[in-house]
């Protein structure tokens, strides 16, 4: 049984939350000690985060970077903020998702098992070089200059959709399949945390920015 670990503040929308995850057959935990979360994530081996932006003590966005540290478990962010810097501020502490508050239950249980299937399921065997580097679908991983950086399985599905297709433009539409094999539940806030993920992680492995935006087209890949 998958144990997600609830981060939120709010006891009635964690315990509405745990109750609606619980049904699906998930191993639900509601976080209590707000001051160690990090400690609370530790100890509960849980496989998925959904955390909460507006905590006590320390906000979501610290707490992401911290469980980052050491686990690349998936982290799921649920606010009511829908600013374009909150959603790139998740991206840049290492969220997987993000979901404005209020949720319906159908959706976010719709985006767990996609994150989910995404984290611990997809296996590709390809194989790509460009601009130097030699990326490894299959091992999620990027060697450039002697460096080995692993990404993430969204980072991954998008780097192989935009090299396939090296020098065209690659539409957000085809992106959105290419993560999720269907349309549904999908939202542009999803795409744009992963594709900024991926741009974050290219730039520091020396790439620079190498991923471009063809606006209401989509992107486009160099090399």
């Amino acid at each position: 049984m998958v144990r997600i670990l609830i981060v939120e503040d709010d006891e009635v929308i964690a315990v509405e939350i745990a109750k609606s995850l619980a049904s699906c057959g998930f191993d639900a935990v509601i976080a209590r000690a707000f001051d160690r979360i990090d400690e609370e994530f530790a100890q509960s081996s849980a496989q998925l985060v959904i955390m909460d932006i507006s905590l006590p003590y320390y906000n979501g966005y610290y707490w992401c970077e911290r469980i980052r540290r050491s686990s690349k478990v998936p982290i799921v962010f649920l606010s009511s903020r829908t600013d374009t810097a909150d959603v790139v501020m998740a991206v840049n502490m290492g969220g997987d998702d993000y979901l404005a508050k209020p949720v319906a239950t159908e959706l976010l249980i719709a985006k767990v098992q996609a994150v989910l299937r995404r984290a611990y399921d997809y296996e590709t065997s390809a194989g790509y070089r460009f601009l130097g580097a030699e990326f490894d679908a299959s091992a999620s991983s990027l060697v450039y200059e002697g460096s080995k950086r692993e990404l993430t399985k969204n980072e991954s599905r998008i780097l192989q959709a935009l090299l396939e297709k090296r020098g065209a433009i690659v539409s957000r539409e085809e992106l959105m399949l290419k993560l999720w094999d269907s349309d549904e539940f999908v939202d542009d806030n999803t795409l744009t945390v992963n594709v900024t993920r991926l741009r974050k992680t290219l730039a520091e492995a020396g790439l620079g920015d190498c991923v471009k935006t063809h606006k209401g087209q989509g992107y486009s890949i160099e090399g």
